[in-house]
């Protein structure tokens, strides 16, 4: 598997912590909406992030949404993963190009400005659960670190990372999320802490040649790190001209009547991986008919 995520518990589960590499995942997402780098590296951080996020969840319908509405010039962020390792995303303005920033890096946090995370669980009951907090770096891994611990009151790290080539195309993405269950004692508290400080980014580490599993090693060094699974993780997105077609349908006759008259084929694209779907004034019809709405 090239890119996946690494589940693992420590300190006899007083941890639990996840690990991902998903270059491939974040390759396949900038190649289909022509980021440029700096959007480039502020999506991957979020699908990382969604990837990791998303196969906590327990439901094998369960979907996860993470948005980030800012009032830098991308604007916002949109991701979506599901428990089974898939996930996509898009950026509102796809093509923002950003001086680097005071430490020479590609400058997320002035792309996406001040702001909100959003973090969205459809579970499949009568309402989804919504947890909201400011930015308070623009960054992304800390804001999620700031949003677990408010939120859900979880005592977290997380740390992402999206690495360039020179030619632009993505040279490494992955990430991590270390979690503190209530009963976690002080001293593994402190060990941890201690780790942490010791890791430079997560760029590095993968640059390194550390794999998830490694990475994992190195965060949990001295608290009995146990590996209990590994997932595939790929960008995926489920749109179909049928799903289209039913959304199509939804928008009643008078609509699709208007398309009709226009005389041309529409053309509708997907958000998510900018494919077209193209329907014909006979497609337009059989759908006017079948639409029961007015």
């Amino acid at each position: 598997m090239t890119d996946y995520i690494v589940r693992a518990t420590g300190a006899g589960a007083q941890i639990r912590a996840f690990a991902c590499t998903a270059r491939g995942v974040v390759e396949t997402a900038r190649q289909a909406h022509d980021t440029s780098p700096v959007v480039t590296a502020a999506l991957g951080r979020l699908l990382c992030a969604g990837a990791m996020m998303g196969s906590m969840q327990k439901g094998e319908d369960d979907l996860l949404t993470l948005q980030i509405k800012g009032d830098g010039p991308v604007q916002g962020l949109l991701v979506t993963a599901d428990a089974k390792g898939n996930v996509k995303g898009y950026a509102n303005v796809p093509d923002v190009i950003l001086p680097a920033n005071a430490l020479g890096k590609l400058d997320v946090a002035g792309a996406l400005g001040h702001g909100t995370l959003q973090v969205i669980k459809d579970m499949g009951l009568k309402e989804p659960y919504i947890g909201q907090t400011l930015l308070q770096t623009s960054e992304i891994a800390e804001d999620l670190t700031y949003y677990f611990a408010t939120s859900e009151q979880v005592p977290s790290s997380v740390g992402l990372g999206v690495l360039m080539e020179r030619d632009n195309t993505v040279k490494q993405a992955g990430g991590f999320l270390i979690q503190l269950m209530p009963f976690a004692e002080d001293a593994v508290i402190d060990r941890l802490e201690r780790n942490l400080s010791g890791v430079t980014s997560v760029t590095a580490m993968l640059d390194g040649g550390d794999t998830p599993e490694q990475m994992l090693q190195r965060l949990l060094e001295g608290l009995d790190c146990e590996v209990t699974d590994t997932s595939p993780v790929a960008y995926f997105c489920n749109c179909s001209k049928a799903r289209i077609e039913k959304v199509l349908i939804s928008l009643g006759k008078k609509e699709i009547q208007d398309m009709i008259d226009d005389g041309q084929e529409i053309e509708v694209n997907c958000h998510f991986c900018n494919k077209k779907h193209t329907f014909s004034i006979e497609e337009l019809k059989a759908l006017y008919r079948k639409s029961r709405l007015p």
